[in-house]
C-alpha cells in the first residue's frame, strides 16, 4: 500500500492523538499537527501576505491568533514535505476545509465519534503532574503512587465550564467540517466510545479498506 493521506477529525477529548500516533506507527506515516507544523516553522517568511507580522514566531510570542492563510500556508508546506500523513487539528472550519482540498487529496477521512457527556467526562477527569508534566485520568489512567497523586493538578482548560466551551466552539466550528465530508460521502464513521484498542482495531480496518 502507499502511504496514504488521513484526515481525523473529532472533538476535543475524542482520542485524536492517541489514534494519529498509533496510525503514524503503523502505516509509515508523519503526524501532522496545527501546532506542531506551526512550531517547526515558526521563522517562515510571510512577508508577501498582508498580515501584521512576518513570521509565524511573532504572533506566537505576542500570544496572539495565527491567522488562518498563514496556517494554511504552514500546513500546505508540511504536507508537501510528507510521503505520507495523518493531519490532526486541521482543518477546524469550512474554509480551511476548502483549501485543504487545494493542498492534496485525501485517501481516508476518518471521523472519531464520542458523545458529549462522555467527551466533559474524559477531559474533566484530566489531571497533570506538575513536576513531570505527565497527564493522568482520575477514571482511566491513574498514578499508581500515592505522593504522585496527592500533587496532581486540574489544568484550567479541563475545568468543566472551560470544556463546555471549548466543546461550543468545536460543534459551532467544525462540526460543519464533518458535514461537509459526510455530504460528499467521503467520511467514515469510527465509534469512539469503545476501549482504545478496539476504536484502534477499527481505525486500522478502515484505512486498509479505504487506502
Amino acid at each position: 500500500m502507499a502511504q496514504p493521506r488521513i484526515l481525523i477529525l473529532g472533538a476535543p477529548g475524542a482520542g485524536k492523538g492517541t489514534q494519529s500516533s498509533k496510525i503514524a506507527s503503523e502505516f509509515g506515516v508523519e503526524h501532522v499537527t496545527t501546532g506542531d507544523a506551526l512550531r517547526a516553522n515558526k521563522g517562515m517568511d510571510i512577508s508577501e501576505m498582508d498580515t501584521e507580522y512576518d513570521t509565524p514566531r511573532e504572533y506566537m510570542d505576542q500570544g496572539e491568533l495565527v491567522p488562518d492563510e498563514v496556517v494554511n500556508a504552514i500546513v500546505d508546506e508540511a504536507l508537501s514535505q510528507a510521503d505520507g500523513f495523518v493531519l490532526d487539528g486541521y482543518p477546524r472550519n469550512l474554509e480551511q476545509a476548502e483549501e485543504l482540498e487545494g493542498m492534496t487529496d485525501l485517501d481516508v477521512v476518518l471521523s472519531l465519534d464520542v458523545g458529549e457527556e462522555e467527551l466533559v467526562h474524559r477531559l474533566t477527569g484530566r489531571r497533570l503532574d506538575p513536576e513531570t508534566g505527565e497527564i493522568y485520568h482520575l477514571e482511566y489512567n491513574p498514578p499508581e503512587d500515592p505522593e504522585v497523586e496527592d500533587r496532581l493538578e486540574q489544568r484550567e482548560d479541563d475545568t468543566e465550564e472551560t470544556v463546555k466551551e471549548r466543546l461550543r466552539v468545536y460543534r459551532e466550528n467544525t462540526e460543519p467540517v464533518i458535514d461537509h465530508y459526510d455530504g460528499q460521502g467521503v467520511l467514515e464513521r469510527v465509534d469512539g466510545e469503545q476501549a482504545p484498542d478496539e476504536v484502534w482495531a477499527d481505525v486500522q480496518a478502515t484505512i486498509e479498506d479505504a487506502a
